[in-house]
């Protein structure tokens, strides 16, 4: 099973040592590649310090809406989007390559993640996008969505994910940040990582079971006590059985 965490998104020393922390547990990292946040310097650290542990790196691009972490959707168009996505995902690859590495994955970030998983004019955009690249990557999102169809139509690898840290409504959607209980507290997410990893399926805010296999699990990197849950979590999937390592 792949941990993976989205990262880059501070800046300053407590930012960086942050991430660096966070990269000695994961195995994949979700860089954040200018839009949402990040920049250049936080990017290339982030690069150099996954490259030397073996970690994979990942891009996160998200709307270009600092002011709102990328978490409010904006009424652009489908072109619009991909203009700016393309824009991050070619400075990320860059960085990279100058670090001696290669984007391995494409991962949206916020509301743009949750827009793409409905939207069935800018899921089939994206994924033409990505099929495009130069290196095509894994596309890492829900086990299911229109992001997640529109990938695997143009024979493309999705890599399904589910979190740790959020909880889910009995559709096997994300509870909204903005309700109480929307992010779980650190022993409720390692046991819906473990229940997740092991039996592929979670225990919704209602009650009831939802089924959905995944590749890699996700610990946010801005969510409280992200790095003791991180260790927590690898160390619960060990304790498990099951062995932590890359998807890709």
């Amino acid at each position: 099973m792949d941990l993976n965490a989205d990262m880059a998104e501070a800046s300053g020393p407590e930012g960086w040592a942050a991430d660096a922390a966070l990269l000695e547990v994961v195995t994949s990292a979700n860089i954040a590649c200018g839009g949402h946040a990040g920049d250049q310097q936080t990017m290339r650290r982030a690069c150099e310090a996954a490259l030397e542990l073996g970690v994979r790196i990942g891009a996160h691009p998200g709307y270009a809406d600092r002011e709102n972490f990328g978490r409010v959707e904006l009424e652009l168009a489908a072109d619009q989007i991909v203009e700016q996505v393309a824009e991050q995902i070619a400075l990320l690859e860059q960085i990279a390559a100058e670090a001696g590495g290669a984007v391995t994955h494409v991962k949206p970030h916020g509301a743009l993640y949750h827009r793409a998983l409905r939207d069935a004019e800018l899921a089939p955009a994206l994924a033409t996008l990505f099929a495009y690249m130069d290196r095509a990557p894994v596309v890492l999102a829900p086990a299911r969505g229109a992001l997640t169809a529109a990938v695997r139509e143009r024979g493309l690898r999705c890599a399904a994910e589910g979190f740790a840290d959020r909880a889910y409504d009995g559709a096997g959607l994300l509870v909204p940040r903005e309700q109480p209980g929307s992010v779980l507290t650190a022993g409720a997410a390692i046991e819906q990582a473990v229940l997740l990893a092991r039996e592929g399926k979670v225990v919704a805010s209602d009650g009831t079971e939802v089924a959905f296999e995944v590749d890699s699990i996700c610990v946010h990197g801005d969510t409280p006590g992200a790095l003791e849950l991180a260790r927590g979590v690898r160390s619960a999937l060990g304790d498990a059985g099951i062995e932590v390592r890359a998807f890709v």
